[in-house]
């Protein structure tokens, strides 16, 4: 078994290089897990996550297109992500309370079934993004744009959003809304 640490204060530079050796062991299909703690930024799209540990782990300018988050190791499973491209990711069944999406795009990523209770995602385009028997209580999406997420589909109690964004809660519905003061 392979695991690589990443821990906090180690640098970036030193965490993206053994983040990059580590998934392409992982694209080997050796049997690992990748254990990483801290902060690195990184390309790793289309990466198999597969037995993958990842705990507390700022993603900075990663591209990451395409990654499929429920193969992850789901214990200890904490992250966030900072300017970010995370479209045609999937994130579905992950139990991922309180993360932090900043400054991101989630277009067409999936989060069915997600547990997404307390996160923020602030200033994220999530055009396409699926969020279907999703938990989105006192999630935040305030500063965010594009979505499209059925009040009656979701568990949205406490959740904020802005009133410019509203039409998205209500896009089931074809009804026209607007914006006229």
């Amino acid at each position: 078994s392979f695991a690589l640490h990443l821990h906090a204060g180690h640098g970036q530079a030193t965490g993206a290089s053994q983040a990059r050796v580590a998934l392409k062991s992982v694209d080997q299909g050796f049997p690992q897990s990748l254990v990483a703690v801290g902060r690195f930024n990184e390309h790793l799209s289309l990466a198999k996550l597969e037995r993958t540990a990842i705990r507390d782990i700022v993603f900075k300018e990663c591209k990451m297109l395409g990654l499929h988050f429920e193969h992850c190791n789901e214990f200890g499973l904490a992250f966030s992500f900072e300017d970010c491209q995370l479209d045609h990711s999937s994130f579905y069944r992950t139990k991922i309370k309180k993360t932090t999406f900043k400054n991101s795009s989630l277009k067409e990523s999936d989060f069915s079934e997600c547990d997404l209770t307390g996160s923020i995602f602030e200033n994220c385009d999530l055009a396409g993004a699926l969020f279907e028997n999703t938990i989105l209580e006192k999630a935040d999406f305030r500063s965010s744009f594009n979505y499209s997420i059925d009040p009656e589909l979701n568990r949205i109690r406490k959740a904020k959003f802005s009133i410019s964004e509203i039409s998205g809660l209500l896009n089931k519905y074809d009804i026209e809304i607007d914006r006229i003061v």
